[in-house]
């Protein structure tokens, strides 16, 4: 197959550094912060990680390249990617789920970025200390079920990723990652060295990396599978929107396992720096909002310099969620440009006002709408279900079998080798075209299966 081409300019990433840490951001989020440490906790500890580093490893990155296959062969949005690729086919319509997923998942990501910036705006006014005097629960509780406050936060936070994309990939996206994701991976290091000399942290190491077989059951190495499938963005297109702006000769194999590499250890960090505080105070570890919001900045009033900390972690927080949600707003804008043939700041105020509509009903829903229930789910709770365990599952079920079943093995190969640039053993080859083609798509199924049925 040829590769497609096209006359009209797009834009694309200046260097390689800058597509890693794309990608990265785009895979690091609040689940990294929250959701990895309370599973490895509950589900084994290192028996939890040895077999989610072998669901990232030996599925994720197969999963992960066929995205990158997909992205950077066609240089089209998640949409029009499919419809290059197999022209007058009905396959237009799997990526068409990617763009869905992506305007769902920031549709309610965005309410808890807002969370994000309010916590941030309080740490900085030292609320989190003794001398603050603040009950963490019932502030939390008040704040997330007012109408107006968390819907001004929401907005701040919508405005902050559409600043970003409006500029574009090279002077936005790439420009913003390359300078805060180390800054973000640097804060987290120092939270993580801070937490781990507290008195009584070594119960918190212990909980994430001490082997215990007897808690790792069949729903823990699902959870780990669900974990490393989430957790690297794979379904909702801002891996194959991101690819499609990479160059030919950039080794997307290296860039693959790069990313997950650095989203896999930013999760440990992460791990490392929220669990010891939490057991050297004598805190069960709790899950979501309950341990971000609540059990933390309980914690950040007893630490000495506890106020410091607390701007430290909520600005983490922040910069996490606003990585991830540029990536998953570049999905969309992607697509109405080459579409819908709009330009840029066009597309972006569009999706802005469809979006400043959704938040607000998602942030609603914890409040003045927590009455209105849809399959017995509020609609914060529905569009995070439906993005997960129906649009996400789907959308790589459907990436994979693309690549794996409409595309040539050499096809798949000259994309992975940057069309004989770089050598691919045999083994590894034949390995990647097997998990493409069949180990993937069963396993995705299962995960489908799994998340309608939980």
């Amino acid at each position: 197959m040829s590769k497609p081409g096209g006359t009209e300019k797009r834009d694309s990433f200046a260097s390689s550094l800058g597509i890693l840490l794309a990608m990265t951001g785009s895979a690091v989020g609040l689940g990294n912060l929250w959701r990895f440490p309370y599973l490895v906790g509950e589900n084994g500890g290192a028996a939890f990680i040895i077999f989610y580093l072998v669901c990232v490893v030996f599925l994720c990155m197969p999963i992960m390249m066929c995205e990158f296959i997909l992205g950077r062969r066609s240089q089209a949005n998640a949409f029009g990617a499919y419809k290059k690729l197999a022209p007058g086919t009905a396959w237009k319509h799997a990526g068409l789920l990617s763009v869905l997923a992506a305007a769902f998942i920031l549709s309610f990501y965005s309410v808890v970025g807002g969370w994000s910036i309010k916590y941030l705006v309080m740490a900085c006014g030292l609320k989190f200390t003794t001398a603050g005097g603040i009950q963490p629960e019932p502030m939390f509780n008040e704040f997330v079920t007012s109408n107006w406050l968390p819907i001004f936060y929401t907005l701040a936070f919508l405005a902050c990723t559409g600043i970003i994309i409006i500029a574009g990939v090279k002077n936005g996206i790439e420009k913003f990652t390359k300078t805060l994701m180390p800054v973000l991976f640097i804060m987290m290091v120092v939270l993580a060295v801070r937490s781990m000399t507290l008195p009584g942290a070594s119960e918190g190491v212990r909980y994430l990396f001490k082997p215990d077989f007897s808690k790792f059951t069949a729903s823990s190495a699902m959870a780990a599978l669900g974990q490393a499938f989430f957790s690297l963005s794979l379904g909702c297109g801002t891996i194959l929107t991101y690819a499609s702006y990479v160059s030919h000769k950039e080794n997307i194999m290296k860039c693959s396992a790069e990313t997950t590499l650095l989203d896999t250890l930013f999760a440990l960090i992460a791990g490392c720096a929220i669990m010891p505080a939490v057991f050297a105070y004598g805190i069960s570890p709790g899950q979501g909002p309950g341990l971000v919001f609540v059990t933390l900045p309980a914690i950040f009033a007893e630490l000495p310099a506890g106020g410091i900390v607390a701007i430290v972690f909520f600005l983490s927080l922040f910069l996490a969620a606003l990585t991830s949600a540029i990536s998953l707003l570049e999905v969309v804008i992607a697509f109405l440009i080459e579409e819908c043939k709009l330009r840029r700041p066009v597309a972006v105020a569009v999706s802005m006002s469809v979006f400043v509509v959704l938040a607000v009903l998602c942030s609603l829903s914890q409040g003045a709408l927590s009455h209105v229930k849809i399959f017995s789910l509020n609609i914060f709770d529905l569009f995070d279900y439906v993005s997960a365990n129906v649009l996400m599952t789907f959308g790589a079920l459907f990436a994979t079998l693309f690549v794996g079943h409409r595309l040539s093995r050499a096809d798949i190969e000259d994309e992975l080798t940057s069309s004989g640039r770089y050598r691919l053993p045999r083994p590894l080859a034949g390995f990647i075209y097997f998990v493409i083609r069949w180990a993937a798509p069963v396993v995705i199924i299962a995960l489908l299966v799994a998340g309608l049925i939980a």
